[in-house]
């Protein structure tokens, strides 16, 4: 049996959801195309593929992939109708500049209420061939997007988001669970907090673990401003194996941050641009290895994937980046 690679592929959660799911939404249709992901993944030679969060699908609502509202409609003290005054009241909030609307708003203590990330992690892990990632929106993130009534303060309001999650991940039947957060990019002041959130959900899960962070991503557009300079002293509070950061779509002064990264914490670098429909050659990704091997150190990176999810592009478009990454993983490591 060959031995792991020095670098090891992954993909970052969502999958453009195919036309006859959306055509034709069922439990069987979806399952069906939970098993298309993995297997267009396993061909390409992905070491550790996602299911494509097609869960989150809602018919009602294609033109998001349900990262927001799938966690929080479901939950139990959360309204989902937002009036007017609470459309004024989230829109004075300074922190949230990319999102008008709130997702809900917070009236009574949080439970899980009808969110059930066990039976959709039960769904794919029933036809993975093999270990597979989990993906679940980070406490801090979700946060942000509400207007609380109840909790009279961001931490409480933030805690209790972390409590629900932190339930729902515990025993969960896969080889990985990454938590994404794209709003404390935004945020850095955030950092310990949002650190402490994150890993109560982290923390709960046994397993290989892992934080996606980005500056966002709607229509090939960066919603957050920032660097990674600032947030590296959050980095080194997650409890976590490895992270898996935006790079492909970043400036080049982005990396040499990165080499204040706790050793212990392995690196993966986005190497595929979501946000552009031009397709990386693999002898592109191979010189952004060794790039970021010229600035950070032979072995410190050892994860390489997409910028973020890739539900907002083309099936073609999506498929030829996927094997293109892992060729060019070949390529550097010399494997091809």
């Amino acid at each position: 049996m060959s031995s792991e690679p020095a670098i090891l592929t992954t993909t970052v959660g969502s999958y453009p959801i195919p036309d006859w799911l959306a055509s034709l939404p069922s439990e069987q249709a979806r399952l069906d195309a939970t098993r298309v992901v993995f297997d267009i993944q396993r061909q390409a030679g992905i070491d550790l593929p996602t299911d494509g969060e097609l869960y989150r699908f809602d018919v009602n609502h294609p033109d998001t992939n349900g990262m927001i509202e799938y966690f929080i409609r479901p939950m139990a003290g959360i309204r989902a109708q937002v009036g007017r005054g609470d459309h004024e009241a989230f829109a004075a909030k300074s922190a949230m500049k990319f999102r008008r609307k709130a997702a809900g708003v917070v009236e009574d203590a949080l439970g899980e209420g009808s969110l059930n990330l066990l039976a959709d992690c039960e769904l794919a892990a029933g036809v993975a061939p093999g270990p597979f990632k989990f993906t679940v929106t980070s406490p801090y993130m979700l946060a942000r997007t509400l207007l609380d009534r109840h909790y009279a303060s961001f931490e409480n309001l933030l805690m209790a988001i972390a409590g629900v999650l932190a339930r729902q991940v515990c025993g969960l039947p896969c080889d990985c669970l990454q938590v994404d957060e794209a709003n404390i990019p935004g945020n850095p002041a955030d950092g310990p907090l949002a650190a402490e959130a994150i890993n109560q959900v982290l923390d709960a899960f046994t397993g290989r673990r892992a934080v996606h962070l980005c500056f966002g991503n709607y229509g090939g557009q960066t919603i957050q401003q920032g660097e990674w300079r600032a947030l590296v002293d959050f980095l080194n509070l997650l409890h976590v194996d490895h992270l898996i950061l935006e790079m492909a779509h970043r400036p080049l002064a982005d990396l040499a941050p990165l080499r204040e990264v706790d050793p212990k914490i392995a690196i993966g670098l986005g190497v595929v641009d979501v946000k552009v429909n031009h397709v990386e050659t693999p002898e592109q990704i191979a010189h952004a290895l060794e790039r970021a091997a010229g600035v950070l150190g032979e072995g410190r990176v050892r994860w390489i994937h997409p910028d973020c999810g890739f539900w907002m592009l083309k099936r073609s478009v999506v498929d030829r980046k996927i094997a293109a990454l892992v060729k060019g993983r070949d390529l550097y490591l010399g494997r091809t």
